[in-house]
């Protein structure tokens, strides 16, 4: 039914978490959420260094139709973000799970991301959502 990633958990609030098995996680939103989104026009990135706490907004894509804020899904530091996408935000409707990374974060806890849903649950969330 879907192409949801199944390295990766999700929020129900559309983002991806990606561990990278160094205590760092790669973010970003989910193809379902760009598709909803439409064509981006503008990603508002964290800077590096701040602390994002997981369910707080923490980013910002706004599309041809709306601003929509991005939360994330886990507690850390933003050790990168994808400077890429500040001249090319329409990278996540091309290939949310890949290039269209929006930022890395060293986690202050790695059980945190336990609580997320695996892509099956994902899938299913997006089914009763339609």
């Amino acid at each position: 039914m879907s192409n949801t990633p199944t390295d990766r958990r999700y929020a129900k609030s559309h983002e991806w978490l990606k561990d990278e098995g160094d205590g760092n996680f790669t973010i970003g939103i989910t193809d379902h959420a760009q598709g909803l989104l439409g064509d981006l026009v503008f990603v508002d990135l964290p800077e590096v260094g701040t602390v994002v706490e997981a369910g707080n907004d923490c980013a910002v894509v706004e599309s041809v139709k709306a601003a929509s804020d991005v939360y994330s899904p886990v507690t850390g530091e933003v050790i990168a973000v994808n400077e890429a996408l500040d001249g090319a935000p329409e990278t996540i409707n091309d290939d949310a799970f890949g290039n269209g990374w929006m930022f890395k974060v060293k986690v202050a806890d790695a059980v945190e991301s336990d609580s997320l849903l695996d892509a099956a649950g994902y899938d299913a969330l997006i089914a009763e959502e339609e």
